[in-house]
């Protein structure tokens, strides 16, 4: 058995993704850090105001954190803020949004991992929902997560073969995109045709950039069908509904 001293410290820069009470006092959080990928750690005593951990262990900090690893979870030592944007817990709709993003990106990061992509993508999406409108952020934020994830979806060659595909186009979530004609017969029926303009669209959101003033000016009904796509591959993908979207649901139907 090793003590306290012998056993591994280590210091990151990580978001804070997930946030879940336990106990009276304390919280587990789930952090994806810049070097070690996604970990879940034990915050002692975080729920009590006073306490040194309390304003960093909610949900989007920004933290250098200092963890001590342990057998089934680590433990966060000590944190220092980095970032707190502070302008989602002001807007109940951006963190909504958000938190949609933190759940994909929680989803596809194995723990322990290094992800440098979607580390580096989130924090270019997170100020963004402070100008930019959130349900459309988070849709090319998704798009944006699935490229650094390597689970793209393929919008522009073939998801089978790999051959470029001209619109309009066979798509199948199965397949993870769309397909030309040689591979679409003798596979299962594809849910959609894909225009020319969401093409165009979809090669849009992936090369966005955030730090740009330009803005993000697409079709309603493009934006509605890869909204529609980009979800049912998500759940089909995950296997699971996402939890986020009924919080988004209730604000949209409220």
């Amino acid at each position: 058995r090793r003590d306290v001293g012998q056993l591994r410290q280590k210091r990151d820069e990580a978001l804070v993704l997930a946030v879940q009470n336990f106990g009276d006092a304390d919280k587990i959080v789930t952090l994806l850090t810049k070097e070690h990928g996604k970990i879940r750690a034990m915050a002692y005593g975080s729920r009590r105001p006073r306490n040194p951990l309390a304003a960093g262990m909610q949900m989007f900090r920004y933290l250098d954190v200092e963890l001590l690893e342990g057998r089934q979870m680590a433990t966060v030592k000590q944190y220092a803020l980095k970032e707190a944007f502070v302008f989602l817990g002001e807007d109940i709709q951006a963190m909504a949004y958000a938190s949609f993003l933190a759940e994909v990106a929680l989803e596809l990061c194995p723990e322990h991992l290094p992800q440098p992509g979607i580390f580096q993508c989130l924090l270019q999406l997170l100020p963004a929902f402070a100008v930019r409108n959130p349900r459309l952020a988070a849709l090319i934020g998704a798009c944006q997560i699935l490229e650094h994830s390597g689970s793209q979806l393929a919008f522009s060659a073939c998801a089978v073969c790999g051959r470029p595909v001209e619109a309009p186009a066979a798509f199948s979530r199965e397949r993870g995109g769309i397909l030309c004609a040689d591979c679409q017969h003798g596979n299962e029926e594809p849910e959609d045709k894909i225009s020319a303009s969401l093409q165009q669209m979809m090669a849009a959101m992936r090369s966005f950039d955030w730090t740009a003033a330009q803005g993000m000016v697409f079709k309603g009904s493009d934006v509605l069908q890869a909204e529609r796509l980009l979800l049912g591959y998500l759940e089909y993908l995950f296997e699971k509904p996402l939890r986020s979207l009924d919080f988004i649901r209730q604000l949209s139907s409220g």
